[in-house]
């Protein structure tokens, strides 16, 4: 039991990011495995940090991809710098009590970091493939919070946001085929 809450104390004296402070359920998947709606503080984070995903690959996918993928990257661009300053403003007002990262999660960074790595085809490739993936989870999870989330203006805005992420998946849905 000490060797427990030593090992705790431990991760949350050395964790001060607050991509960290993410609760466990939600973090694992297990929430959107059994369609619970994430906490405020955790669908802040985990949008926000999907934002600068789809903002970093985006620029990067209008250096990088071909003709025919240009135009979905700068809606992307568009669209996720929308729902960003959106959401910052919601946050910076007072309205949720919730905490914009600095920077994204690991795994988004870690996406990020892969893609950078490549060039020409083989870019354009993981780049579709990435869009399908995180559009996938940005409907789950902005359709969890809009239904039943604990803020009803972030619950209102996630609601209005999906139909725009839903037409963004069946666009990148559209791109891997």
């Amino acid at each position: 039991m000490k060797r427990s809450f030593i090992l705790a104390s431990t991760l949350l004296a050395t964790t001060g990011s607050a991509v960290f402070a993410q609760s466990t359920a939600e973090k694992t998947g297990f929430n959107s495995v059994i369609g619970v709606a994430p906490k405020s503080e955790d669908f802040v984070l985990e949008a926000a940090s999907s934002d600068m995903l789809e903002i970093e690959s985006s620029k990067l996918a209008l250096e990088r991809s071909n003709e025919k993928t240009k135009p979905f990257a700068q809606q992307m661009l568009i669209d996720h710098q929308k729902t960003s300053d959106d959401l910052k403003a919601m946050v910076t007002s007072g309205k949720v009590k919730a905490t914009i990262p600095t920077a994204m999660s690991s795994a988004h960074q870690g996406m990020l970091d892969d893609l950078k790595k490549l060039q020409g085809e083989e870019f354009t490739k993981q780049f579709h493939s990435d869009q399908e993936d995180v559009h996938e989870d940005a409907v789950d999870l902005f359709k969890r919070y809009g239904d039943e989330g604990d803020n009803a203006e972030l619950k209102a805005w996630a609601a209005k946001t999906r139909p725009a992420l839903e037409h963004h998946l069946q666009m990148a849905t559209e791109m891997n085929k």
